[in-house]
């Protein structure tokens, strides 16, 4: 068995996931509140002592073979990163930014009408004709109403307004709504959905945010654009020198069938 065949193969595709991570990072890097996503790999020495002390059905510890693994690069796990981009200002009283961890609360509402909360970084907001205030997708902001009851945001779209570092909307000397702001203990119980926002999944736990709310600026992307161009090149370079090899390999192949089987 020609393994370097399946040494190149293994690694082109996890240069091909690397590829497909830092495209997307590249996409999104003047997406407001948008989180980079990295990559990880395993070592085929890594994969086979995980594989060489795996359990099978029988409750036994059965040790494998090295012939009968796959050499080569395992794709591991793709991760988010949640460091906190820079500040733009915008002078929009409802652009806001959270200067520390945390994530402002939306309703979502997908293509069947079903509504659950949902997180983001991307205070892009604005109020509606109705006062309501709603993310740039239409998406309701959730936060505390003039009654004190948590829902949606109404304002008076007539009157200014003024958000402090706590988030409170005041308008006429009077506080007539909150910003919600939640935090969780750990990111890795937290799921990309899409739309720029973030899900929790089940252990997920909800914690006191320390963070505060910043009028006037937005959070930008946290992708360093040249750092990612720098990989590109790295990664172009790594899925080629890959492609060669099994180029090399398929005219050894060819060689040794087509002539030396002549002989």
């Amino acid at each position: 068995m020609l393994k370097g065949l399946y040494t190149a193969y293994t690694g082109m595709l996890n240069e091909q996931n690397r590829m497909d991570v830092l495209t997307n990072n590249l996409a999104n890097s003047a997406t407001v509140g948008f989180k980079k996503e990295g990559s990880t790999s395993q070592g085929f020495d890594n994969v086979l002592a995980y594989r060489i002390k795996d359990m099978e059905g029988n409750g036994l510890w059965n040790n494998v073979r090295i012939g009968v693994g796959t050499p080569g690069v395992k794709i591991g796990e793709n991760y988010v990163d949640y460091s906190q981009g820079s500040f733009r200002e915008t002078g929009n009283t409802f652009d806001v930014a959270i200067s520390g961890k945390g994530f402002f609360n939306i309703e979502f509402t997908d293509k069947a009408g079903n509504t659950k909360t949902m997180y983001t970084r991307d205070g892009n907001f604005s109020l509606t004709k109705e006062g309501y205030l709603v993310t740039k997708d239409g998406d309701f902001v959730i936060g505390t109403n003039a009654t004190g009851g948590m829902g949606h945001i109404k304002l008076n779209p007539n009157l200014p307004a003024a958000i402090d570092r706590s988030g409170r909307i005041v308008q006429n000397d009077i506080v007539v709504g909150q910003i919600r702001v939640s935090d969780f203990e750990d990111y890795n119980y937290l799921e990309r959905y899409g739309e720029n926002c973030f899900v929790p999944v089940e252990g997920a736990k909800a914690i006191e945010p320390d963070a505060q709310v910043i009028s006037g600026y937005l959070e930008q992307s946290n992708v360093q654009t040249v750092e990612e161009m720098v990989n590109l090149i790295s990664i172009t370079r790594q899925y080629e020198a890959n492609q060669k090899i099994i180029q090399t390999y398929d005219t050894s192949l060819e060689i040794a069938v087509n002539r030396l089987g002549k002989l």
